[in-house]
């Protein structure tokens, strides 16, 4: 099966592909969820209409769409659009700054930019004038567009362009290697068509899109989707549709253990995938719950290279083994490949890692990116420098690899 919404709205039209749990009102109480049940044959017209209205206003192949927003199903909608008619998207993260939010812009050059309303003081400061509301864009014209299945379609151009948590490097991902990510996610962690994930990372992220929004769709399961993580919220989302996975990054998984009435509402959760290390209080919280964790290491350039298996091996340091079709070496300082246990800089290579970092000319896979130049401390930063080369993604991250495969960050 590829990454076509159509066949997945042809083969089980009336599932329920996203639950919308966000608030109705702006200043809801807490903990007040509104369910919004979306099917993958409403996904699929919505997907459809979009790319009609974005044709209308002259978008096709080749054309490059950013979207300024938090969480939402015209999100996911306008990402289906975009394979429909041949184009990329670049989703912005709304956590940018109007000093900020330049920098993916003077890389993407963007042929049209939509955006919601609540961002309009982000996007006043972006330096683009070709610009539409999703309110305007579901008012627009529309043109007759094909479902975007024809043998035909280009799947290695990006379809997708994702940029680093301040705004750079911009990483470019083509049709393919989005749906490797998906089936390597599927096997990584045992995802089925019965799975039900709560969504706590921005839909602008790779570990948000790719590693659980697109994964769970891919495989047929339900998205619990809220315009920003609410910790309170995203616990009541969990206890009323019994979800069964969630993946995250520590902050996340931190905030949410920490919330009174923990270990009732996760009662439905199977299985945890954390991105990052939690304290032993929240571990504690997790492991009294009977939510199993597995960690995980991605990056931009790679949604997930490493992961502990269920149940992990309780080694909070470890990140476990390279994920199916992530190949993984430890390289020296003089480029020597280290063989067995060894301490060196990290490799991934295979069809999960991005097609190379992009440019105002195009995907530069010679561009080294310096982020310290442009980044304060963060704790949910997972990337540091790296460079693609005859055919690997070589970071400058160091990692021990045991005797039994098993790797750690140094």
């Amino acid at each position: 099966m590829t990454l076509s919404l159509a066949r997945r709205a042809e083969r089980f039209p009336d599932r329920t592909a996203v639950v919308d749990i966000s608030e109705e009102r702006l200043y809801a109480p807490a903990e007040t969820i509104h369910e919004n049940r979306v099917s993958y044959g409403d996904l699929s017209r919505i997907a459809a209409r979009t790319a009609e209205r974005l044709s209308a206003l002259d978008v096709g192949p080749g054309d490059i769409v950013c979207l300024v927003t938090r969480n939402r199903v015209a999100s996911l909608a306008l990402l289906f659009a975009c394979r429909r008619l041949g184009a990329t998207l670049a989703p912005i993260s709304h956590w940018l700054t109007p000093a900020s939010v330049d920098r993916p812009f003077d890389v993407v050059d963007p042929d049209l930019v939509v955006s919601e309303a609540a961002q309009r003081d982000l996007v006043r400061s972006i330096p683009f004038d070709r610009s539409v509301t999703l309110e305007e864009l579901a008012d627009a014209d529309r043109e007759s567009v094909d479902d975007g299945r024809e043998s035909g379609r280009d799947t290695e151009r990006p379809l997708l362009l994702l940029h680093g948590d301040d705004g750079r490097p911009v990483v470019g991902y083509s049709a393919r290697t989005l749906e490797w990510n998906c089936i390597s996610s599927i096997v990584a962690w045992g995802l089925s068509g019965d799975d039900v994930a709560p969504l706590v990372t921005p839909l602008s992220a790779a570990d948000g899109l790719v590693r659980v929004a697109l994964s769970i769709l891919y495989v047929g399961g339900t998205l619990l989707l809220d315009r920003a993580f609410d910790p309170g919220d995203t616990l009541t989302a969990i206890d009323a549709e019994n979800a069964t996975v969630l993946a995250g990054r520590a902050r996340a998984l931190t905030d949410m253990a920490a919330e009174s009435g923990f270990e009732d509402a996760v009662d439905s959760l199977e299985r945890a995938v954390l991105e990052g290390s939690l304290d032993d209080d929240s571990r504690g919280r997790y492991r009294d719950a009977d939510v199993p964790i597995a960690r995980a290491y991605g990056r931009l350039e790679c949604p997930t290279a490493l992961s502990q298996s269920f149940p992990s091996d309780g080694d909070p340091a470890a990140v476990g083994r390279p994920v199916p079709d992530c190949r993984v070496r430890l390289i020296d300082v003089d480029g020597t490949v280290l063989e067995g246990e060894a301490d060196g800089r990290l490799a991934l290579s295979g069809p999960v890692v991005a097609e190379g970092y992009v440019t105002a000319a195009g995907t530069d896979d010679e561009n080294w990116y310096e982020p310290d130049e442009i980044r304060g401390d963060s704790d949910d930063d997972t990337g540091g420098r790296g460079r693609f080369e005859d055919g690997w993604f070589r970071t400058d991250e160091r990692f021990h690899r045991a005797g039994d495969g098993t790797y750690r960050p140094r």
